[in-house]
């Protein structure tokens, strides 16, 4: 099934749980990889070296890009739906289910599970699952986040909403 593209910044009204959307694309670069690794840090040889020999041995084929690099990515491609609503990143859990190389262009697919208001006025928890893929439709890391948002001061009133049911 097609997700609905989101480049907009959504309202307390779009978040209800089950609401799914999709980022636009991105490619990964050798530029990208680079700079990531010098700033991260993250400079083992399955990052560094292009060199056949010091990579014959290795695990993973290909020119490969750190998990990190590709979650901070996700949450630059989910970064509009966010704007003007989001105040905190709080928690994720995080899987890498592939490895993701230079030259793969990924997008973010996202899914609201949970919204709850706060006992502060104006402010809610949001629950979302954010699933990254490749360009052969293959999902290369997962994770769930938890984000402290804005919403309308009366948004507690009424009945909660509450997790979405998921097949």
């Amino acid at each position: 099934m097609d997700m609905q593209m989101m480049d907009r910044a959504l309202r307390w009204d779009d978040l209800a749980p089950g609401l799914r959307y999709r980022s636009r694309g991105r490619t990964l670069t050798e530029t990208d990889l680079v700079n990531f690794v010098n700033a991260s840090w993250l400079t083992e040889g399955l990052f560094t070296s292009v060199e056949p020999g010091d990579r014959e041995h290795g695990a993973i084929a290909g020119r490969v890009v750190p998990g990190a690099l590709v979650y901070a990515y996700a949450e630059g491609l989910a970064k509009p739906t966010m704007e003007g609503i989001g105040l905190a990143f709080l928690e994720a859990t995080l899987v890498v289910k592939a490895p993701s190389r230079v030259g793969d262009t990924i997008h973010v697919e996202c899914e609201a599970i949970e919204r709850k208001t706060t006992s502060k006025p104006g402010r809610a928890l949001l629950r979302s699952r954010i699933d990254v893929l490749n360009q052969r439709g293959e999902t290369v890391l997962t994770y769930t986040a938890l984000r402290l948002v804005r919403c309308p001061p009366d948004a507690g009133a009424g009945p909660p909403a509450v997790a979405a049911g998921r097949p």
